[in-house]
């Protein structure tokens, strides 16, 4: 109906206010999550809502503020930064006459661009069938029932029963090869605890520089920019760290508040390699002014994937945009809590190859890495902020 301009598809932003916090950093959020998907954001639309409209979530008022938007700029999308359900969908899209998709779906429209390799492909693809699962009338709204005719006569099942059946069957074929990733990967994760190699994994908010710092720490090339969700597949790499030999780390797909959980529940088998880590060296923005919330939104995910008893190391990235010197802080038992550096000037790296070191050196000694309680293994506080 509307055609793709030149460049990326034009898209209208829709954010609205129910007293939720940092209204204005999830406005920026979905800005760069557009962008990230290859969007031009050409305008923008706000208002305060006490509890979202149950036809079309915005209210009649402000959906008419939205469709003169989309005639003014000819936009091809609208995108809500909100869980729309299937019905507010197609309202929607009856009432602006454009494509209306929600946060979800955005969100998988990055991974499915961003993934590289065959389990991140199948990883998505699930994720995105699961979503499609309860939208799937949309595209048969023409057609209640198979039309009859000559080779086109069937058992009267509707067409939508028959598309819902054939996902069912995708999926299905879907999950069971993900079940084999997995075992494959318990089978790889039993050889490493064997060779007694300590596991570390990067994890942190998207955008925070965790494969910056990847490539720093190996020498690797593996993608960075600044863009949510950069980083879709995982990428492992041996690090020698002197005379505590080597180390095995791991660049992680990045978090971000609202994650769908379908993505949750697709990436499961990736994730949970974060679980079966030494170590998680948990990077953050420092020189972000919604650090504090970011990292909260990372320890949801730990704890939904099983991850959260896994000791961490907090690394507190991008000094060069804060006048902090780089620097190790210790917890009260003596062990490393938080690491201050830059990834991107190299600024602090050989503290955290320290860091590593010792933590190789512990993990040899057979010293506690898995946390089992406060008392005995702590993981790093974010008590006292950098300015």
């Amino acid at each position: 109906m509307f055609e793709r301009h030149p460049g990326g598809e034009r898209a209208v932003i829709v954010q609205l206010d129910f007293g939720e916090d940092s209204v204005a950093d999830r406005l920026d959020e979905v800005r760069l999550l557009a962008r990230s998907a290859g969007a031009l954001v050409c305008a923008t639309i706000e208002g305060k809502r006490s509890f979202p409209d149950s036809a079309t979530y915005a209210g009649k008022g402000k959906v008419r503020e939205i469709a003169d938007a989309v005639a003014l700029h000819r936009a091809d999308v609208v995108i809500f930064n909100h869980a729309l359900s299937p019905a507010q969908e197609r309202n929607l899209e009856r009432a602006v006459q454009c494509r209306v998709i929600d946060r979800t779906s955005l969100i998988l429209d990055i991974f499915a661009q961003r993934a590289q390799s065959s389990d991140g492909k199948l990883q998505v693809e699930l994720a995105q069938l699961d979503h499609l699962a309860t939208r799937l009338v949309r595209g048969w709204t023409h057609l209640e029932r198979q039309k009859g005719g000559i080779g086109l006569r069937g058992p009267g099942e509707t067409q939508l029963e028959t598309d819902r059946r054939l996902l069912g069957k995708r999926v299905k074929l879907l999950r069971e090869r993900l079940r084999r990733l997995e075992r494959q990967r318990e089978v790889q994760g039993r050889s490493r605890l064997r060779n007694d190699v300590l596991a570390v994994s990067l994890v942190g908010y998207t955008n925070a520089g965790k494969s910056t710092l990847f490539n720093a720490l190996t020498h690797a090339d593996a993608y960075a920019a600044d863009q949510l969700f950069a980083t879709l597949d995982t990428t492992s790499r041996k690090l020698w760290v002197g005379d505590a030999g080597h180390v095995v780390i791991s660049d992680t797909v990045g978090f971000i508040r609202d994650l769908p959980h379908e993505l949750v529940a697709a990436f499961r088998a990736t994730l949970e390699a974060t679980s079966q880590a030494d170590l998680l060296l948990h990077v953050v923005d420092a020189a972000s002014p919604i650090r504090e919330e970011q990292r909260q939104e990372v320890e949801k995910v730990l704890e939904e994937i099983g991850a959260r008893a896994v000791r961490q190391i907090v690394v507190l990235n991008k000094l060069d945009l804060t006048e902090l010197p780089p620097a190790i802080e210790r917890d009260e038992y003596g062990n490393i809590a938080r690491i201050r550096l830059s990834a991107r000037r190299g600024d602090g790296l050989e503290l955290l190859r320290q860091a590593l070191a010792e933590a190789a050196r512990g993990k040899n000694r057979g010293d506690c890495l898995k946390t089992t309680g406060a008392a005995s293994c702590p993981s790093g506080s974010m008590e006292s902020e950098p300015p």
